[in-house]
């Protein structure tokens, strides 16, 4: 389908098709609207196109996948953060897992039927990710997970878990899995981020067995899983919040009684930057190359600009943020962990600085 087309007939269904969301704003109900919008997106097709037909899809380039992301986060039907996981696991799961499981359980995400989540993060292991010690054993057909993973987004609301765990030493002793949040041995205990929601969740793991036909690849294929997916967390996503970011930025501007434009400009030239540059990520991906460290650029410029949004929302609306219980609240405190989550911004310059120049370790 041309994309032009593709996205005057998302927004002529869109118009068609209300799928405004409720006054409730608590963490459950922005779920369950996640959830309403996917399956009627799914259902009615619109949702499958970018996909391959091997997991349901519709085919087409990836790029209509972007574009009706981006109609969802600027009509604010969904939190674009969450609709995005779409592009982060479900890419994983048709790369690595067993064609059978793939099949089956991609189009479980893409319908909003099942929410999943990424046990990657650990206490002691959060940028260094390859210290991780979360362990799986060989057991018969199972293998046997034992350990503790911690940063994980909506893990209370997930069905499935993409899991790296340790199974020998070093980079090449990683391991991944698919697994079901509901077998015996796993805890999972929420955690409140200062903006007040329970976004993230610690997560333990007790002597957890999980299916060996699960394992995501080979045994050691877990470093790779985690390089192929963490590009994706780092830049086709961003497509769907840039979009949300400029819906905010016209509100700073529809709320300013004294406007300043040198730094509503800035502002707006930020954004702009980081949707170029996502622009450009968009077009390698249809042209079939491979993402990699260059995403690291993606991810400085996203969180650079989304800081910068919201430092120029709290200049320019006296007391909004320091003095009200707003959403510019909720959205400033938010906006400081753009530097932390998906990989600090110290680690991410680190990997342009050793991997794009070539400007050694040190």
């Amino acid at each position: 389908m041309d994309i032009n087309e593709f996205r005057a007939g998302v927004r002529a269904w869109l118009d068609e098709n209300d799928l405004t969301p409720g006054p409730d704003h608590s963490l459950d109900a922005e779920l369950e609207q996640l959830c309403r919008v996917r399956r009627a997106l799914y259902d009615a097709g619109w949702m499958r196109y970018g996909w391959p037909a091997e997991v349901g899809g519709l085919g087409g380039p990836a790029v209509l996948r972007a574009i009706l992301g981006e109609e969802v986060a600027t009509r604010d039907l969904a939190e674009p953060g969450n609709y995005s996981m779409i592009e982060v696991l479900a890419p994983t799961m048709i790369s690595y897992a067993r064609p059978e499981l793939a099949a089956e359980m991609v189009p479980r995400l893409l319908s909003g039927r099942e929410q999943w989540c990424q046990g990657f993060s650990e206490p002691g292991s959060g940028s260094d990710l390859a210290s991780l010690s979360t362990k799986a054993v060989a057991d018969g057909d199972h293998w046997v997970v034992n350990g503790q993973k911690v940063w994980t987004s909506l893990a209370q609301y997930a069905a499935r878990c993409v899991l790296l765990t340790r199974t020998a030493p070093g980079h090449d002793g990683i391991t991944a899995f698919f697994l079901d949040m509901d077998t015996p041995g796993i805890t999972v205990r929420p955690l409140r981020t200062m903006h007040g929601v329970d976004e993230f969740a610690e997560v333990y793991f007790d002597d957890v067995r999980v299916p060996a036909d699960r394992m995501l690849g080979r045994p050691g294929d877990g470093w790779k899983v985690a390089m192929d997916l963490l590009p994706h967390e780092r830049s086709t996503c961003f497509w769907h919040r840039i979009a949300y970011l400029f819906t905010r930025l016209d509100r700073v501007i529809d709320q300013t009684t004294i406007p300043d434009d040198a730094e509503l400009g800035s502002a707006f030239l930020a954004l702009h930057t980081v949707r170029c540059r996502s622009r450009e990520t968009q077009q390698r991906l249809a042209s079939g190359a491979s993402l990699g460290p260059e995403t690291s650029v993606d991810k400085i410029l996203l969180a650079t600009a989304e800081q910068q949004l919201l430092d120029t929302a709290r200049d320019l609306l006296p007391g909004a943020v320091e003095l009200q219980d707003s959403p510019w609240r909720t959205e400033f405190l938010y906006s400081r962990a753009a530097t932390i989550y998906g990989g600090t911004a110290e680690i991410q310059r680190n990997i342009v600085a050793r991997r794009l120049l070539d400007l050694g370790k040190e």
